[in-house]
């Protein structure tokens, strides 16, 4: 079968492989669409010595069903299933509570990164991909290319957003930074789930125009102005929440610089800004608490789902065949991608 192997720095290829046998608990998904995120270009990005190269790449994967184990239950060949971003055993305490995001066993404090499909696990950019069975949901009718990104592009923000909801009342501002593969979603899910004011910012005109389109209050240029812009907007009180999804050095310090006293700042993005914080004093104002928010569980992609199919959110998604994956990869690298680049096997 064909997948796109991350080969050395900064180069992905299509290679071919044997497709997977499965053993007696997984299923072998033909994929039907694979996501292409900006953390895939970050870790093709981590050097010559990175641990990963060899691997196929892609933990955005929705398909249909082709063959289940034999000890598999509930699946039938010919159902659409999307896998979930984040492996998890199901048994650890977290796993238990609820928590399967943060998987003791498949997650240990000094990893890079939880396991997924493509980080440290054979990815979904390929013809065929072997899953254990308890990683699936039911796609419930929802068209695979356009599904695959909402595994993380659309789970990653609902779970950011859900750690601040008790923030988000009516009379609250919500700040969203970036408006590409994550940010597009987030501002979605901020829409139909919340009532409070969002302002939505990017660097790109088409994308604020997204954003005034699909439920942004106000959109505005993330420029040298817009911390004013925003004080100025919340009577230089600030911001409830702020949700960066792309954690340069400037939307970093456009978070701190906003937040109100109490507030709270998801940093999603891999953007690789920083800040530096003093236990006696800081700049933050009093109360602020910061999160760096990753993945989501696989009752928070139930929501997801759930909103997709009633076409209250949907993702952007520009196609490519998956024997188009270089130049895929160079158009999100190269900002040429709106929304969602999808390769479609």
């Amino acid at each position: 079968m064909r997948a796109v192997t991350y080969v050395k720095n900064d180069t992905v290829e299509i290679q071919d492989k044997p497709v997977p046998e499965i053993e007696p608990d997984e299923v072998l998904l033909k994929v039907g669409g694979a996501g292409l995120c900006h953390s895939d270009i970050t870790i093709i990005g981590m050097g010559d010595d990175n641990p990963l190269i060899g691997s196929t790449l892609g933990h955005e994967v929705a398909g249909t069903i082709e063959r289940v184990g034999d000890d598999v239950t509930g699946w039938e060949p010919g159902e659409g299933a999307i896998v979930a971003l984040i492996l998890c055993c199901g048994r650890c305490r977290e796993c238990l509570a609820g928590r399967d995001n943060q998987c003791e066993v498949f997650y240990p404090r000094d990893a890079l990164a939880p396991l997924s499909p493509g980080i440290g696990s054979p990815g979904g950019m390929a013809d065929y991909i072997a899953v254990q069975a308890h990683h699936l949901l039911p796609l419930g009718g929802l068209d695979p290319v356009a599904a695959a990104p909402l595994a993380d592009a659309a789970l990653t923000p609902m779970h950011a957003i859900n750690t601040v909801r008790d923030r988000m009342t009516g009379d609250a501002t919500v700040v969203t930074i970036g408006l590409g593969g994550l940010g597009h979603l987030a501002l979605q899910i901020l829409a139909v789930t919340t009532g409070a004011r969002i302002i939505a910012l990017d660097t790109d005109a088409e994308k604020l125009a997204f954003a005034e389109a699909h439920g942004a209050d106000l959109a505005l240029p993330s420029d040298a102005n817009a911390a004013a812009r925003i004080m100025e907007e919340t009577g230089g009180v600030g911001a409830d929440v702020v949700l960066d999804f792309v954690g340069v050095q400037p939307t970093v310090d456009l978070a701190l610089a906003v937040v109100r006293g109490g507030g709270a700042i998801r940093f999603v993005g891999l953007g690789g800004g920083h800040f530096d914080y003093a236990a006696s004093a800081s700049e933050l104002p009093w109360g602020v608490n910061i999160e760096r928010a990753y993945g989501g569980t696989r009752s928070e992609l139930l929501e997801v789902l759930g909103l997709a199919r009633a076409g209250k959110i949907a993702v952007e998604v520009v196609r490519y065949p998956l024997d188009d994956a270089v130049q895929a990869f160079d158009d999100l690298h190269h900002g040429r991608v709106q929304g969602r680049a999808v390769l479609v096997p």
